[in-house]
C-alpha cells in the first residue's frame, strides 16, 4: 500500500462531510449514480490561490514564492484527506490522494459520478509508473507520451489502493505537461486520484469560474488561468485514453484531444496493432 494513510483518523470527519457513510475497506462498488450536493450555499467555500505567471510554466524567481505557496497549500490540503481543484494541460480537475479511501468517496459524491467509473491516477515523474503499474511497452513509449495529454491505461501493480476503482485489474496514468502538476505529484509523494471539476453529464472546465459550484464542497481552488481555446469544442475532450495492457496492441478508450498524435507514435514508431475497434 503506497504512503497515504494520512487520512486514516479523518475519514469519518471526511465521509460526514460530504453525506457519505463507510462501508467496509475493500467492499465492491455498485456502479450506482451518486447525487451530487446541492448548489452552492451561502458560505464564504473554497480558498482560492491563482498560480502567478502563466500557470502551466514555472514561475521565474521574483513570483517563486508565490508558487511555493500553493505547492504547499495544496499538498497539506491533499495529506489531510481533502479534494482540490488543480489546472492540468487539458482540463481542470479534481484531485485527491489515491491512498485516502473517504477521499476517493468524497470525489464521486461531489461530482455525482457513478461509482463503476474509474478515476485516473496521477503522477510526477515517469520513473513512478513502474511502482504503480506493470509495464509492458519499452519505456521509450512512455517518455514519448509522458508527461502529455494522454491516459495510459495498464495493469495496475498491488502498491495501489484497493478502494481505488476495485472493480477493474487497470488504472489509467496521466502526467500532465503542466509544470504545477508535475510539481505537486512530486511533493505530495504518492499517486493523486485525478477526475475533470465538473458534475457528470456537463461540460468540462476550462475556467475555475465554470465549476464554481462546487467551490463550497472544496478545500482549496488552485487557479493557473484559462486553458487552451475556450471557443473551440476539442479543447474540452480531455485526455486521449489508450489502452496497453495487452502487449503489442493498444485500443483507443477515448480519442480526446491528442488521437491522431497519439496512433502515429503507436503505431509508426512502435509498431503496435490497433484493437478492434480502435
Amino acid at each position: 500500500m503506497s504512503p497515504a494513510r494520512p487520512c486514516k483518523g479523518l475519514r469519518a470527519a471526511v465521509a460526514a462531510s460530504v453525506g457519505l457513510s463507510e462501508g467496509p475497506a475493500g467492499s465492491p462498488r455498485s456502479g450506482r449514480l451518486l447525487r451530487p450536493p446541492s448548489p452552492a450555499r451561502a458560505v464564504p467555500g473554497a480558498r482560492l490561490l491563482r498560480l502567478p505567471g502563466s500557470g502551466a510554466v514555472r514561475a521565474a524567481s521574483p513570483e517563486r514564492a508565490g508558487w511555493t505557496e500553493a505547492l504547499r497549500a495544496a499538498v497539506a490540503e491533499l495529506r489531510a484527506g481533502a479534494v482540490v481543484a488543480v489546472p492540468t494541460d487539458t482540463l481542470y480537475g479534481l484531485a485527491c490522494s489515491a491512498s485516502c479511501s473517504a477521499a476517493l468517496g468524497a470525489v464521486y459524491h461531489l461530482k455525482g459520478r457513478s461509482e463503476a467509473k474509474p478515476l485516473a491516477v496521477c503522477l510526477g515523474r515517469v520513473a513512478d509508473v513502474y511502482r504503480y503499474c506493470h509495464v509492458r511497452v519499452p519505456e521509450g513509449l512512455l517518455k514519448d507520451l509522458l508527461p502529455g495529454p494522454v491516459t495510459l491505461v495498464m495493469e495496475r501493480s498491488e502498491e495501489l489502493n484497493k478502494d481505488l476503482n476495485p472493480f477493474t485489474p487497470l488504472v489509467g496514468i496521466r502526467i500532465p505537461d503542466h509544470a504545477f502538476m508535475q510539481d505537486l505529484a512530486q511533493m505530495f509523494g504518492g499517486p493523486l486520484a485525478l477526475t475533470s471539476a465538473n458534475l457528470s453529464s456537463q461540460a468540462s472546465s476550462l475556467k475555475v469560474e465554470e465549476f464554481q459550484d462546487l467551490w463550497p464542497h472544496l478545500s482549496l481552488v488552485i487557479d493557473g488561468g484559462p486553458i487552451g481555446d475556450g471557443q473551440s469544442p476539442e479543447c474540452r475532450l480531455g485526455s486521449t485514453v489508450v489502452d496497453l495492457s495487452v502487449p503489442g496492441m493498444f485500443g483507443i478508450i477515448r480519442p480526446g484531444c491528442a488521437v491522431e498524435n497519439t496512433t502515429a507514435v503507436l503505431q509508426q514508431k512502435y509498431g503496435l496493432l490497433p484493437s478492434h475497434g480502435s
